[in-house]
């Protein structure tokens, strides 16, 4: 049996602030599991720069959850993971179109959650 030197869970990833909580709207939203972003994908996706107006974190966040929706819909049950694209305007006049990605994993027990992620990141 191996033993275990250390374990990171999603609770204290979120109490650190490297995992943000989006459950409640994400349950809003249809999702019927526990939904989280990092910290990274909050930063640029959903908090709003100082020169953008007329947005906010709630609508940002929602786009986000919409286009996630759609995607799991497409990739059905077979995986547990799924890629999406999400437009973003951190800059006045100009929206840019950013690659995400959620992967459906084992929570704190077991319990299935979702993490909303960059690509490149784990």
């Amino acid at each position: 049996m191996t033993e275990m030197i250390y374990c990171y869970t999603r609770t204290q990833a979120i109490a650190d602030g490297v995992l943000v909580d989006v459950a409640p709207l994400a349950h809003e939203a249809g999702f019927q599991i526990p939904v989280a972003v990092t910290r990274s994908v909050w930063e640029r996706c959903i908090a709003i720069p100082h020169e953008v107006t007329d947005q906010d974190e709630a609508g940002r966040l929602w786009d986000i959850l919409v286009c996630l929706t759609f995607a799991v819909r497409r990739a059905g049950k077979d995986t547990n993971q799924v890629a999406f694209r999400v437009g973003v305007r951190n800059r006045p006049h100009l929206v840019e179109e950013v690659k995400l990605c959620a992967v459906c994993g084992p929570g704190d027990t077991g319990e299935p959650v979702l993490t909303v992620m960059f690509p490149d990141e784990d």
